[in-house]
């Protein structure tokens, strides 16, 4: 009887994860500088304790998208686990002089620039395998770019859930109202990721969202 009881308690486990819903693989996306690592680091130390990554004032410091697997979101009124990307900040040009101007030599901005452009490339392969997306919008920057028009038409073209974060709303020169007004067509939260500002409001629009 142990061995038939055990025979099912596997196959019972074995069923469970075959049929366990995935976690939603969500993306945070923006353009360089925006807050992105900050944001996702936010989210991974509310709730486990940990970090995604380092963050400068340099644009293009994350080079490589960084996947943190399992972050659950506890809200009042429900739950949700995702899988997070944090990909590499889009630019429509990335030019090394950009890094010279940040006291780098020639050949360390070259290299700097070569990992920025592979990133963006990297960011826009990652549009394939996301169920949803973040995209972190600096407050204090006009809202009608390139980057920010582009990921939009994306997400809407793919039919992806998407949810705009306003950030920097600690600053005294921002505009979350400017954001909200140029894509009214998407639930937008106005936040500082470095203080903490508005995260619980956050974290109920994303249950919200991409539960």
């Amino acid at each position: 009887m142990g061995a038939i009881k055990k025979f099912k308690q596997k196959f019972s486990n074995l069923f469970t994860r075959l049929f366990k819903k995935q976690n939603a693989r969500i993306g945070i996306y923006g353009p360089p500088n925006a807050g992105k690592t900050t944001l996702a680091n936010r989210i991974i130390r509310d709730w486990t304790g940990d970090a995604m990554g380092s963050v400068s004032h340099i644009a293009h410091e994350t080079r490589r998208a960084r996947r943190r697997e399992g972050v659950t979101i506890k809200t009042d009124s429900s739950s949700i686990t995702l899988d997070i990307i944090d990909t590499p900040g889009l630019a429509t040009k990335i030019d090394f002089h950009e890094f010279m101007a940040q006291g780098m030599d020639e050949a360390e901005s070259k290299r700097r620039a070569k990992e920025a452009t592979e990133g963006v490339i990297e960011s826009v392969k990652w549009l394939e395998n996301l169920d949803g997306v973040i995209l972190v919008m600096d407050a204090t920057e006009d809202p009608f770019t390139q980057v920010n028009v582009t990921v939009i038409g994306n997400m809407e073209a793919r039919s992806l859930p998407l949810l705009i974060v306003s950030n920097k709303v600690d600053l005294p020169e921002s505009s979350p109202s400017t954001i909200r007004d140029a894509f009214p067509q998407h639930p937008m939260v106005a936040i500082s990721a470095l203080e903490g500002k508005n995260v619980d409001t956050l974290y109920e629009e994303i249950a919200k969202r991409f539960g």
